[in-house]
């Protein structure tokens, strides 16, 4: 019994895929950018000897260039991911990776499969821009998840600055310094801003905006608030720490409670498909006598259709908004 490889060939091309874009990224920007570095990226910056104010416009650039390239037909499933992530890759550099890396998947198939060309090219195409699009998710899941949980200490750390006296900017400041990126960076962007003029509230509103974070709006809303009637300031962001505090715990119960549906869902779903690969190497001719049947795309569409079916009705169900 012949057993094919193509399928572990596959698998090996789309982790170096997202090997390489991954070593590219630290390349070109440092390690300061990996969300695992000690020191902030802006710090980083700044102690190179770039001006404050180049740092500044340089990282506003990075967060909101991906915000104002949705237009772009291929580029709009990759945006929302690309501006929570804060890739500090372009639009037209992560669109220039897609191409590239799918003519080295291209190649690399060429070279390791007999598949035919059409074949070769329609997987290389899916996994230049299926690659990108897992690594950008990632990312962006990764850092939003980091975000959320520096939050509320975040929150507390400027509580304990205003109550010996200092003021709110100052707070922002010490945040920027003592906490670990991603959040320091954030924060250390709207430092920058309001010693430039721009009103506290309004970049935090706009930082809550990019990110598509409700706590975040929440801290947003407090501040302006005070900001308009005045008020004790530590005192509402006190409670509100501990009101996000609370909200992190009911959100970790939530997917402590749901991660089993999850799952059974995700299992359910790749159970045929890994079912298809292990038939498919234990034996390559498998189905070769029912490949001319009339009924075999349309059965392979029809599956397909029920897995894809699966999976958005296994998400509706857990989905549950707190």
């Amino acid at each position: 019994m012949a057993i094919s490889i193509e399928p572990l060939i596959y698998g090996l091309i789309f982790i170096g895929v997202l090997v390489m874009v991954e070593g590219l990224y630290l390349t070109v920007f440092g390690r300061s950018i990996s969300l695992n570095a000690r020191v902030n990226r802006r710090l980083e910056m700044l102690e190179k000897g770039t001006r404050r104010e180049e740092v500044m416009e340089k990282l506003r650039k990075e967060m909101r260039q991906h915000m104002n390239s949705r237009g772009i037909p291929i580029y709009t499933i990759l945006a929302d991911k690309a501006q929570k992530a804060a890739i500090a890759f372009t639009p037209s550099q992560l669109i220039g990776i897609m191409a590239g890396v799918s003519v080295i998947s291209f190649l690399a198939l060429t070279i390791g499969t007999e598949t035919d060309v059409a074949v070769r090219a329609l997987m290389s195409v899916g996994m230049g821009v299926g690659g990108v699009y897992f690594w950008v998710n990632s990312k962006a899941s990764k850092r939003m998840k980091m975000i959320e949980e520096q939050l509320p200490d975040a929150v507390e750390l400027m509580v304990r600055s205003l109550r010996v006296g200092h003021p709110f900017s100052a707070a922002i400041q010490i945040v920027a310094k003592e906490v670990p990126d991603p959040l320091a960076t954030e924060f250390g962007i709207i430092a920058d801003e309001a010693a430039y003029g721009r009103d506290m509230g309004e970049a935090l509103k706009d930082m809550a905006e990019r990110m598509d974070m409700q706590d975040m709006r929440f801290l947003a809303v407090a501040v302006t608030i005070q900001q308009q009637s005045g008020g004790n300031l530590a005192e509402i962001l006190a409670g509100l720490a501990k009101v996000i505090r609370a909200r992190f715990r009911l959100f970790r119960r939530v997917k402590a409670i749901t991660a089993e549906a999850q799952w059974s869902g995700k299992f359910l779903s790749a159970f045929p498909i890994v079912a298809l690969i292990a038939i498919n190497v234990s034996d390559p001719t498998y189905y070769d006598d029912v490949l001319d049947h009339e009924l075999f795309i349309p059965g392979c569409l029809a599956v397909a259709g029920f897995l894809v079916t699966n999976l958005f009705v296994m998400r509706m169900l857990v989905n549950i908004k707190v």
